[in-house]
């Protein structure tokens, strides 16, 4: 007694990262970096304890590179799906068919086609039309070809369930497995969606049995369990996984499996268990308190990870697989093709197919093996915390190094072992990292309290945490400290790209440290018009530099901050061009993209490295407008919302375009200068010039030549009307379309 009242320091100080580690393990105080360590332990248990071999019931029709390739980009056509559907039954024999893909919006791509050649004229007569109609209907209707090729067949379809701000829905939801009134009125927490994205009603009809494939992405991006049952609106729905386990074993009735009341109150918001009742037999399938299963991954994944066999799906269509390769084989349908966005961040590999996810959860459910976080799993890791934490808090101060050292071996090695033999004997995924940390920093504290005085110690850490914090972050969040925050939020902003031209030639004439110091000097030019007006620096990529208005700092008038910035830039690179021609050096380009849009903003990025960007789809059309200055002659080019914000400036419209990735046209325009400084006769040839497009977008051919004959006179060194005077030269040998809109397209980036 009289040891422990002379060591009370040390014990105290030995006890710090016990309470710390108790306080995050009842989940008081979250620690992230305890929560990642529990993930790299579990993960690397995972990969060495992978069986690595194949699993010869299941294989996946790969919509791959190779079917794109044959067959078409995604979506193929229905009658294509019906097809491949067809086929997989009639001439593979497979005993289950679930699709890791969804359709939930109607075939028109043929039919369409074939009705409007129909209806501009092909045949003239009323009657011929319609009975010309009669009979495509039956062949044009692909989405009731796929339909009819599901119906009466063993096939699980796919969905998605979402979460956004309107809860949008697209589709039809299969019946659900599970009522509210089987919770008991239990506060059971389930994961949960307020919108979806399901089949349409003609494919739902025909095969009404159907899953989620939605996949439960921790907080370090990894997936590493699905879940088994899901809340929508009050109903339960049941994952891909699930479904087609049922569908294999008698399609059991789905049925919530509570903890018993001695372990755990009804207070608690999981379950044990996902229970499957069929008569007097019951299996139940072990689930963590989000009513997901632990996925069993078998191995790398992939085609050649060696777990399922990979089909392609053109070689099903061009039925090249031998006649017995898939007879009574689970088949489910996904993709690997990377453009088609189904591959995840997993345990095992960060390329790893969506689809094969879901074959393990089936595997897996077919062995009746299964991975499971138990509900008693807190109550598990605060009694092995009290007990390491108390024993190595009173035992420390008192021993000698040599045997403080040998009694923290002792205490770690059993918190492996027994961890490693609940995980291995009975599947259950216990946490660990808390109490391995927690009995390191014991030891850790108790041996350093000897070495180092206290007011030492407390200076050091001082120094520490002062040279910790970034300075620019310091001095922004001095600003305003209650608003600021580096979490991602969606803000209308303005972005631009900004692109030199000329440096790929002037790199052959110039040595690399002369070409280096002229691009330093070009960009801190153009850097400093961007701060000057209140700009924040994204990125330089090359000879690019990417920047935003509006963020960290709420910039009501950013559009107009962004056209302004960027009329001095290309104000300043004509300066520097006068430079060069003094110097007798090669003159530079330049290009400008103005967008202005909802974007997201906010610190993002790897564990490595981050930055404060913005990304979304008006970003990406910045980027697209950049590229369209040298095909219109200008050097900026800025969207219509921009033009719309930015009032204070006279502008000019250049084209409607449709560019990549976009379906929707959109106006383009040229900031002439400050709406102050317009004379009468630029005022003057804008009207002609927007009396020229509204001629072109009608396809007044004749307008359009007198349109541009008086522009050229007006201003004869204007791209421009050169330009415009060509596409109208080709437009005149083409036939009058009346769907023409007026846009161009433009295909690359």
């Amino acid at each position: 007694m009289l040891a422990l009242q002379k060591h009370w320091r040390r014990i105290a100080v030995t006890c710090i990262p016990l309470v710390f580690a108790l306080l995050h393990a009842t989940s008081v105080l979250q620690l992230g970096v305890l929560q990642r360590l529990d993930d790299i332990i579990y993960d690397a248990r995972l990969r060495a304890t992978m069986p690595g071999t194949l699993d010869e019931r299941i294989v996946i029709v790969d919509i791959d590179e190779k079917s794109l390739g044959e067959v078409g980009r995604w979506p193929w056509s229905r009658n294509r799906m019906a097809e491949l559907v067809d086929t997989l039954f009639n001439q593979h024999q497979v005993a289950l068919l679930g699709m890791d893909v969804v359709f939930a919006e109607p075939d028109d791509s043929s039919g369409l086609r074939q009705l409007r050649q129909l209806a501009q004229g092909e045949l003239k007569d009323q009657a011929a039309f319609v009975d010309r109609l009669g009979q495509l209907q039956g062949r044009l209707d692909y989405d009731q070809l796929f339909a009819q090729s599901l119906r009466n067949r063993p096939v699980v379809l796919g969905y998605y369930l979402s979460s956004d701000r309107d809860g949008l829905t697209a589709g039809v939801l299969p019946a659900p497995v599970m009522q509210a009134t089987a919770l008991q009125g239990r506060p059971i927490r389930f994961t949960s969606w307020n919108g979806f994205g399901s089949n349409i009603e003609p494919l739902a009809r025909a095969a009404p049995m159907g899953g989620f494939f939605n996949s439960v992405t921790d907080a370090d991006g990894v997936v590493r369990s699905v879940p088994l049952v899901a809340e929508h609106k009050g109903a339960y729905y049941e994952a891909l996984a699930l479904a087609m386990f049922r569908a294999l074993v008698g399609l059991p009735e789905v049925s919530p499996g509570f903890p018993q009341d001695r372990f755990l109150s009804r207070s608690y918001q999981g379950l044990e268990s996902i229970q499957l009742r069929q008569g007097d037999k019951v299996l139940a399938i072990p689930v963590d308190n989000r009513v997901a299963t632990l996925v069993q991954f078998r191995g790398p994944g992939g085609p050649t990870g060696g777990s399922y066999r990979y089909v392609s799906a053109a070689d099903v269509l061009a039925n090249r697989p031998a006649a017995q390769a898939l007879k009574g084989k689970i088949v489910l349908l996904g993709t690997t093709a990377p453009g088609l966005l189904d591959l995840r961040v997993t345990p095992v590999g960060e390329t790893y197919p969506g689809v094969e996810v879901h074959a393990n959860v089936i595997s897996g459910l077919l062995d009746g093996k299964g991975l499971v976080k138990p509900d008693y799993a807190v109550g598990y890791e605060v009694v092995l915390l009290v007990l390491a934490g108390v024993l190595l808090a009173v035992a420390l101060p008192l021993l000698s190094a040599v045997r403080a050292v040998a009694l923290s071996a002792v205490v770690i090695g059993f918190l492996l072992a027994l961890n490693t033999w609940l995980y291995l004997g009975a599947g259950l995924v216990l946490p660990l990292a808390a109490a391995l940390t927690m009995a390191l920093t014991a030891f850790a504290l108790n041996m350093s309290y000897g070495y180092f005085v206290e007011s030492r110690s407390k200076r050091e850490l001082a120094h520490l945490f002062g040279t910790y914090v970034p300075p620019e972050l310091v001095d922004e969040m001095v600003k305003d400290p209650d608003s600021y925050s580096m979490k991602a939020t969606n803000k209308d902003l303005t972005v631009m790209f900004c692109d030199m031209r000329g440096f790929t030639k002037m790199s052959e004439t110039m040595e690399p440290t002369q070409l280096q110091a002229l691009l330093n000097d070009v960009f801190s030019r153009l850097t400093g018009l961007i701060r000057g007006n209140r700009g924040t620096i994204d990125k330089y990529m090359g000879d690019c530099v990417m920047a935003f208005w509006g963020a960290p700092v709420d910039l009501p008038e950013h559009a107009y901050l962004a056209v302004k910035s960027a009329m001095e830039m290309a104000h300043s690179v004509r300066a520097i061009n006068e430079e060069h021609r003094s110097k007798g050096l090669p003159e530079i380009g330049i290009g400008i993209g103005l967008n202005t849009g909802n974007m997201c903003v906010g610190d993002m990025g790897s564990d490595i490295r981050r930055s404060y960007t913005v990304i979304g789809d008006a970003v990406n059309l910045g980027s697209r407008l950049e590229g369209l200055c040298k095909v219109y002659g200008v050097d900026i080019v800025a969207s219509d919302a921009t033009r719309k914000l930015a009032t204070d400036f006279a502008w000019q419209e250049l084209d409607r375009v449709r560019v990549k990735g976009k379906a929707q046209a959109v106006a383009i325009y040229w900031p002439a200068a400050p709406a102050a400084r317009v004379d009468a006769e630029f005022t003057s040839e804008l009207k002609q010039w927007a009396a020229f497009l509204k001629a072109y977008r009608t396809q007044d051919w004749d307008a359009c030549d007198v349109g541009l004959l008086n522009l050229q006179r007006s201003n004869p060194k204007k791209y421009l009307y050169q330009l415009y005077s060509e596409r109208v030269s080709a437009m005149r040998q083409l036939p009058f379309d009346p769907e023409w809109d007026g846009a161009t397209n433009f295909d690359s980036k």
